[in-house]
């Protein structure tokens, strides 16, 4: 791989796509191995230098010379400066909300242009995302002049509280009766809080973009608890996400996550290290042992047993321990370049880690025990754990963010199949501030076939992870001549729809595939979906939907886990089972009733 040369895959570029889907999966994923995407050097340079120096040199100076804290270089000045770590995280969720932290650039599927967020979400018209219908004034799927309003006046109250000094607080200079700089302004935050709740009840893309359900109870905290109440209760959040996290890991998906996302590390550069996370390298890329052992110890047990070391040890040369650890497990995930390229979130969790568990340790009256009163301590914990509990007994009904699975490798997944040409109606959709992405790439210079075969790569890249074998399954048997349809990952697709994912599949279930439907108006037949929910902690099966953009959902069923895990990524064996709980061709009535109530094919205006 050079700097600004990528590793392509060695394939004829003038018959590669003629051959059979399932061949064509198998080479992209034995390159993957090896090569992962194979950007360039200069795109992951890219992201470095956004994160040196917009978020972390940005972000620093933005919070030390608006609070008197002379200047950003002094580290040693202000590392534990409570309004430091406020503003850093008011900055982090300023940068998401505008789209320029996580799901941003090339590797977030976002090429020409690399931003997404405002583009979408300042321009009336585009596609918006409802999280519940039962909610009042918030129907409709289109973003109106009132949304992009309230959006902006978030970012403008954000940027308020983020750039004003800090104000005395009389609780925290009764335990820090040196400090100068005080605290943000606690009445600052409310607008902001509000705009985010208000904002996310019409469009969810924006609160999950501005990770509301981690920073939302930051500033809740910020604005409401006294001072030592209020970093033990940021202990407590953060302890949440990271325990969540590991819980979600537990059972047979996150295995299959670890290979490929280290295959896809730019500073892992040796093959045999990459090849060592796989069974036997090329006939069998099923996760290795050492693969599996990196993700339950290295991931699972560390985000589970770290945390709870930090929440409650009273050793300084312990938390000293358990707070280094959790900085390189931070360090090495930013080192990988995950596909939702969540780097800044990464880096802030890192300086978490120092600031609350080594800055305000247990020992100097910031445990658990020292927080006012222990009912405050339940009613919070119970808070925090309120989501993720739910999101994994009922993947359905909570996202896979506020759910904390983030990196779990359990994901509610889709795959996009377009009859040929059909893919090309969505650059119809007006409003829309991005062509599709093979279209992008095409616009970059890159010849058709090369930019179709890049785009083919993220499939593979679905292929090697555990829902990927049930959607392809689902695929070969619903469309019989799937070798010339076109096969798009859905999290990629959705990006370039909606200006954001993350991993999260219900920011691409039927409420998008609708609202696209009603402005481009596809035939019976023409788009495809195959889309899966996470699985239940509890549970043994994937329930699964085949959905006709016109007709509505056509099949519902289940697939048992274990049957997907055993599979190699291109299906040697041909499809896993699946049962089928629910057919639209079997129940002709239901079928009428379906059509009726699905999607509707209508022409665009």
């Amino acid at each position: 791989m050079g700097f600004k040369t990528g590793d392509f895959p060695p394939v004829d570029v003038e018959t590669f796509l003629d051959k059979p889907l399932r061949e064509r999966i198998r080479t992209l994923a034995l390159h993957w191995v090896e090569y992962g995407f194979g950007s360039p050097k200069v795109i992951h340079a890219t992201y470095v230098v956004k994160l040196l120096v917009l978020y972390m040199l940005g972000g620093t100076a933005v919070a030390t010379w608006t609070s008197g804290l002379g200047p950003f270089w002094d580290v040693a000045h202000w590392w534990n400066e409570p309004i430091v770590y406020q503003k850093s995280v008011l900055w982090t969720v300023l940068l998401e909300t505008l789209g320029l932290a996580g799901s941003w650039g090339p590797i977030a599927g976002k090429f020409k242009p690399m931003t997404g967020g405002i583009l979408f979400w300042a321009r009336p018209g585009t596609i918006r995302l409802r999280p519940w219908r039962g909610v009042p004034f918030t129907s409709g799927d289109r973003r109106t002049p009132g949304d992009v309003m309230l959006y902006l006046a978030l970012l403008t109250t954000l940027l308020v509280a983020l750039l004003l000094p800090g104000v005395p607080s009389a609780t925290l200079s009764a335990v820090l009766p040196e400090n100068t700089t005080g605290l943000v302004n606690p009445e600052l935050l409310i607008a902001p809080m509000a705009l985010l709740v208000v904002c996310g009840l019409r469009d969810k893309t924006i609160f999950l973009a501005a990770r509301g359900e981690q920073y939302l109870p930051a500033l809740v905290f910020f604005t409401f608890l006294p001072f030592v109440d209020m970093i033990i209760a940021l202990k407590l959040l953060i302890v949440a996400v990271w325990v969540g996290a590991g819980v979600s890991k537990f059972g047979p998906h996150f295995s299959n996550v670890v290979p490929p996302m280290v295959s896809n590390g730019p500073c892992v550069p040796a093959k045999w290290f990459k090849r060592a996370h796989y069974r036997d390298f090329p006939r069998d890329i099923r996760p290795s042992k050492a693969a599996g052992a990196l993700a339950h110890i290295g991931g699972t047990t560390v985000e589970i047993i770290t945390p709870l070391v930090l929440l409650f040890s009273t050793d300084p040369y312990v938390t000293l321990a358990a707070v280094a650890l959790m900085v390189l497990f931070h360090l090495f995930i930013t080192s990988t370049f995950p596909l939702a390229v969540p780097l800044e979130w990464n880096i802030l969790f890192a300086f978490a880690s120092v600031f609350l568990f080594w800055g305000f340790p247990a020992w100097s009256g910031y445990g658990i025990g020292d927080m006012s009163s222990p009912w405050l301590t339940v009613v919070i914990a119970a808070g925090l754990l309120f989501f993720p509990v739910l999101g994994n007994l009922r993947p359905d009904l909570v996202s896979f963010l506020p759910s904390m699975r983030q990196y779990a490798g359990n994901w509610a997944s889709a795959l996009w199949a377009f009859a040929p040409g059909a893919e090309d109606k969505l650059n119809s959709i007006a409003h829309r501030p991005t062509k599709n992405q093979v279209d992008q790439l095409q616009a970059m210079g890159y010849p058709a076939p090369v930019a179709e075969i890049t785009m083919q790569q993220t499939i593979a890249w679905r292929a090697m992870h555990s829902q990927g074998r049930g959607l392809f399954s689902l695929l070969i048997r619903h469309i019989p001549d799937l070798d010339r349809w076109t096969v798009r990952e859905a999290e990629f697709g959705c990006n370039s729809l909606i200006g954001f994912n993350f991993g999260d599949g219900h920011l691409h279930n039927e409420d998008l595939i609708r609202a696209v439907q009603s402005r481009v108006g596809f035939a019976p037949g023409e788009w495809i979906v195959v889309w899966v929910e996470s699985q239940a902690i509890h549970s043994k099966v994937q329930h699964y939907k085949v959905i006709d953009a016109a007709l509505g959902v056509i099949e519902r069923g289940t697939w048992r886990v274990a049957d997907a895990v055993r599979e190699q990524p291109w299906l040697p064996n041909g499809p896993i089972p699946t049962q089928v709980t629910w057919s639209a061709a079997a129940q002709p009535a239901l079928a009428r009733r379906e059509g009726e109530n699905g999607f509707g094919h209508r022409t665009p205006a």
